[in-house]
Order: C-alpha cells, then sequence, then structure tokens
C-alpha cells in the first residue's frame, strides 16, 4: 500500500515512518513533485489537516495523508493553538517561539498544556480524521537536544523529563503524533 505523508517536514516524516508497518510505504511530496507551500489558513488543527490532504488529493489525485499540531496551554485560552508554529512569526523558528511563549508564562503559576495532532486521511475518495493529544505541563525554562519544536519546554504528565530528553521510542509511544498514528495504522490495516 502506497500512500503520500502531506508534509515537508523531516522530523515529521521520521516521526511517522518509525511507526509505519513496512507493508505501508510512506511516500514523501518530494517524490511526487510537489514543492510547493500547501496552504494551512484555517483556524483549527483539524482544519489545517483537512485542507492540506484536500490539497494533495484534488491537485495529484493520490491517497494521502496530512496533520497539523498545535500546542495548546491553560493559561493562555489554548493559545499558541492553531499558530503554533508561527507563533512568534512567519519565519517558523522554534527558539523564538518557545522564547515568546515563556515570557507570557513568565508570571504564572498556572502552566498545564496539550499537544494535540490531527490527521486527516484520503483513501479511496473517502476522507477520515485521526486524533492523538498528549497531556503535559510548560516547563519554566528548556531542557534536552532531542525532538523539535516545543519538546525541549514540554514536559509530559507522569514524567520528569522534557519531550527532547525522553527517547525517541518514549516520545512516539506517549506522544500525541503516535497516538493519532497509531488509530491512523489500526484503520488501514483494517482495509
Amino acid at each position: 500500500m502506497k500512500i503520500v505523508f502531506a508534509t515537508n517536514n523531516i522530523n515529521k516524516i521520521k516521526e511517522v515512518q518509525s511507526l509505519i508497518p513496512s507493508h505501508i510505504l510512506l511516500v514523501s511530496l518530494e517524490s511526487i513533485g510537489c514543492h510547493q507551500e500547501i496552504p494551512e489558513t484555517q483556524n483549527t488543527i483539524e482544519g489545517n489537516a483537512i485542507q492540506k490532504a484536500t490539497y494533495i488529493k484534488e491537485r495529484y489525485g493520490l491517497d494521502c495523508f496530512a496533520d497539523d499540531t498545535g500546542l495548546e496551554v491553560n493559561a493562555l485560552n489554548g493559545a499558541p493553538g492553531v499558530y503554533s508554529a508561527r507563533y512568534a512569526g512567519n519565519e517558523r523558528c522554534s527558539e523564538s517561539n518557545m522564547g515568546l511563549l515563556l515570557t507570557q508564562l513568565s508570571a504564572k503559576k498556572e502552566r498545564t498544556a496539550r499537544f494535540k495532532t490531527v490527521i486527516a486521511l484520503y483513501y479511496q475518495g473517502e476522507l477520515s480524521t485521526f486524533k492523538g493529544i498528549c497531556e503535559g505541563e510548560i516547563t519554566d525554562v528548556k531542557n534536552g537536544s532531542g525532538g523539535f519544536g516545543y519538546d525541549p519546554i514540554f514536559k509530559p504528565l507522569g514524567y520528569n523529563k522534557t519531550f527532547a530528553e525522553l527517547s525517541f521510542a518514549t516520545k512516539n509511544e506517549i506522544g500525541h503524533r503516535g497516538k493519532a498514528v497509531k488509530k491512523l495504522v489500526n484503520y488501514l490495516n483494517r482495509l
């Protein structure tokens, strides 16, 4: 089974590839000749995932899935949420995003947050969505060098380390994207 993963994010591709069984061949956007930026103009995480999958389905006619992920911080009324990647500006700089978030939380005791991933799948003309959530909290300072995005400041519930300090395997097991991908794989395995 071949399926396009509608992202240019190398870190996401590596993370998801490690979770997909060998009978499902993950095809990159580059492999199908898609080099343009796929629009993400919706006001929800689910909306962006659907928009990206629809973009590939309509232009290339291929079975595909796309994901969108956001960090929702309770003390900030769910921000950065759908704007997580561009929180500190359109350049998508993780360091700037983390810096802004830590500054905004500096005087707040409430630091609970969740990562949410939604995957939108177009398979044989049908649209399905799968959601994964990982509850946790935002740390006071950055810790760890693994992962990407907000991983150095997100400590998952029940752990004393940030995503950036945990092993790749542990992050995939307990993380939001891993949970969503498992639901996707279970769905594909039933087809």
